[in-house]
């Protein structure tokens, strides 16, 4: 169906980003389950991953992280990419918050992640990405965040 501004997609898209930044926390989950219900799954996708973005940025330093990402979980299971998203979430939490992780974790991270984590501080992450980064790309920014540190 084409509307006046365009595909019905693409109004019912900006709807689902208005309505996702201005719900309550208690709110959330419901309404990303009512988003994931959208008849068009590749548009509700994105309005969902960019609203998982947008308080995943705010949210990894705080003390609320894990009741959050739980309830995003629950939220989003049968959803491969968001449920994926999510998990790459907590792994740049737990770099960048120097807790404990693996070597293998974030070398098997998606481009996303790895190019995230090559902007960060966490010296021992940087030194894995600037030597076994998937791309050129990662390996340059990590190696330009130590030099940075000045442990590059």
């Amino acid at each position: 169906m084409e509307t006046e501004d365009g595909p019905a997609e693409h109004a019912r898209f900006a709807a689902c980003l208005v309505e996702l930044e201005h719900v309550t926390d208690a709110d959330e989950s419901a309404l990303v389950g009512r988003v994931l219900a959208d008849p068009d799954p590749v548009m509700a996708r994105a309005a969902v991953v960019r609203h998982l973005d947008r308080r995943a940025a705010r949210l990894w330093c705080e003390p609320g992280w894990e009741e959050w990402a739980g309830a995003m979980a629950r939220s989003v299971i049968g959803h491969p990419f968001l449920v994926r998203r999510l998990q790459e979430w907590s792994l740049f939490r737990v770099v960048a918050l120097r807790l404990p992780w693996h070597r293998d974790d974030l070398l098997g991270a998606s481009d996303w992640l790895q190019l995230k984590a090559a902007g960060g501080a966490n010296p021992e992450a940087l030194q894995v990405l600037a030597e076994s980064g998937r791309t050129k790309r990662i390996r340059n920014a990590a190696r330009t965040a130590l030099g940075r540190l000045g442990t590059g």
